[in-house]
């Protein structure tokens, strides 16, 4: 018996190699650590039918603040060719990017409960 594929065969699904994606390169210009918030700047939105598909995903996905982890697990790409993306994105101007966050910090309080809660489990 011939095993089924895992998604419907009308749906195209493509897999690019990350060395493709990213031109061969294994390291980004800019140094990222992955809990490096980005989000999509005005120059980002201006070019998001311009930019290659995984650009494109990646823009769409920085429409809220998110983190560079995030980014890789959502487009499916591994971390390393993740970071070169991203940071070909925010060298270029269309992310921003920080390594604080975007929103005030949460109340030590809350995390102190949330802490006791997890624990609790």
């Amino acid at each position: 018996m011939a095993q089924q594929p895992d998604y419907d065969e009308g749906d195209a699904v493509f897999r690019v190699r990350p060395y493709a994606l990213t031109g061969g390169r294994t390291r980004a210009n800019l140094d990222l650590p992955l809990e490096t918030l980005v989000l999509c700047s005005a120059r980002g939105h201006s070019v998001l039918n311009q930019v290659g598909l995984e650009q494109r995903r990646i823009l769409l996905l920085a429409i809220e603040p998110i983190s560079l982890a995030e980014i890789s697990a959502h487009i499916d790409v591994v971390i390393g060719a993740t970071r070169v993306l991203v940071g070909d994105l925010v060298a270029s101007g269309f992310l921003e990017s920080r390594s604080g966050s975007y929103a005030d910090q949460p109340d030590i309080k809350l995390l102190e409960r949330v802490l006791d809660g997890l624990k609790a489990l």
